[in-house]
């Protein structure tokens, strides 16, 4: 990508409201602006000053397209750090559809997903860290997940990523200096010196994978499923924690034919929620169906919600669903509490059973606590963590590798060359994280995921 080049898309969701927003960004944005915007007060936008706006209309062919409000960035004080235009007209589809094409006409170019953003990292306005928190920003479902997102565009991964870098680059520089410069007075950094910098590096690389695990379910969600024999109250569960009626409720067993999928919030998290037909053996064809699609929700679940009918005793298949899941996340669901209670329960082995009505909407305070409970979310509930992405992740997971290898090398007592290496590629992962040391194949990929005109 050319940073010589103007760009120019729709910043604003592709659908009518109140106003829609186009942006230009780069060199010639000031001079494309100027070919269209008239101000209603007789001032220029190449005489505009950065940071301010002016009332006018887009004038195309002779033909006024809308009244407008334009305002200017002057680089390098912009989001891209290029010259920069905003032009906010009113929120139809067509009007600013059709200012986007003259402004393209003007001598813009269609900017590419994620390009604004891009630019922004590429002239040193935002780590890649930070670029990353955008997405995150926008994706956001829930105020930890906002929190976190905010944390780290302000640049709190970059700070945290780069204590543990510049310790393992300090310490490549001391191997350097002593191995290099034999006959210099370079004090030899000790084993025992080495052993303990890179284990405070693997402490801190250990703490952000572990915050991975959480951030993600803050950030992306639980994907969960609710599953259960035929007629125990599975859609009535999953109606009443929608707040309205998704799945079809009949008192005929089988009824749900299809796998029913919805988002759900508990708190800050979100669950993806899936409603499946009853499992068991069936005659009829299109439940047979059902229930194998029911059974690949099941493998594919993070949560399993069991429901069992509190009414009656348990069954065969009751008992094979309870050891079929007993290794999974699960929460047992025991339904109809409201009715006289014959199930024997003596045969539940879980810390995690809820007795509810579904119905009657008795009990379901409690999912929220078992699902944060079972997630260990208690303590993000109030302090937001800082969220690693998997590219994050990944990188991560590469440094903390080679510096366990770093570690095995000096202590089975290998040569240093051997030690360095180890530490050098570990540094390296880290560097490739911030974007310091990213290749354009991995900066492309990160940005391709925007949408266009961030």
């Amino acid at each position: 990508m050319s940073l010589l080049s103007t760009v120019a898309a729709i910043s604003t969701p592709p659908a009518a409201g109140g106003i829609s927003v186009i942006r230009i960004s780069g060199e010639k944005a000031i001079d494309v602006a100027e070919k269209l915007f008239v101000s209603f007060g007789k001032r220029r936008v190449s005489e505009m000053a950065g940071h301010t706006c002016a009332y006018g209309r887009i004038v195309a062919g002779g033909q006024t397209l809308d009244d407008v409000l334009l305002t200017v960035f002057r680089a390098p004080k912009s989001y891209t750090g290029e010259d920069t235009v905003e032009i906010s007209c009113h929120g139809g589809i067509f009007v600013t559809r059709r200012i986007l094409r003259e402004v393209i006409s003007a001598g813009a170019e269609p900017a590419s997903a994620g390009e604004f953003t891009k630019r922004a990292f590429l002239n040193g306005k935002l780590s890649l860290t930070q670029a990353e928190a955008v997405a995150d920003i926008i994706s956001a479902e829930g105020e930890s997940a906002l929190e976190s997102a905010n944390m780290m565009r302000e640049g709190a991964l970059f700070k945290n990523i780069h204590k543990v870098s510049d310790r393992l680059v300090g310490l490549l520089g001391g191997l350097a200096a002593w191995t290099d410069y034999p006959d210099e007075d370079i004090p030899e950094t000790s084993d025992g010196e080495i052993e303990a910098a890179l284990c405070d590096c693997r402490e801190s690389l250990a703490k952000i994978i572990r915050d991975y695990d959480s951030g993600k379910i803050f950030r992306e969600g639980i994907n969960s499923v609710i599953i259960g024999c035929p007629n125990v109250g599975k859609s009535t569960l999953m109606n009443a924690l929608l707040g309205f009626e998704r799945s079809i409720v009949t008192p005929t067993a089988g009824t749900t034919r299809d796998v029913v999928e919805e988002s759900l919030r508990l708190g800050d998290v979100v669950l993806r929620i899936s409603d499946t037909a009853g499992l068991r053996e069936s005659e009829d064809e299109v439940e047979r169906l059902g229930v194998r699609l029911a059974e690949k929700a099941l493998e594919r679940a993070e949560l399993v919600f069991l429901v069992l009918d509190g009414s009656r005793e348990l069954s065969g298949d009751d008992l094979e669903l309870l050891e079929r899941t007993k290794n999974r996340r699960r929460i047992i669901v025991v339904n109809k509490c409201d009715l006289p209670k014959k199930i024997n329960d003596e045969y539940i082995k879980d810390e995690n059973i809820l007795s509810v009505s579904a119905k009657e909407g008795l009990g379901l305070e409690k999912i929220r606590e078992a699902v944060y409970r079972i997630w260990n979310l208690a303590g993000y509930a109030e302090v937001p963590t800082v969220f690693a992405n998997e590219r994050q992740k990944l990188c991560c997971d590469r440094a903390l590798g080679h510096i366990e290898g770093a570690l095995g090398a000096l202590r089975s007592g290998e040569t240093l060359d051997a030690v360095t290496v180890c530490i050098d590629s570990a540094a390296g992962a880290l560097l490739e994280l911030t974007g310091e040391r990213a290749t354009e194949a991995v900066v492309n990929d990160v940005f391709g995921r925007f949408c266009v005109g961030k």
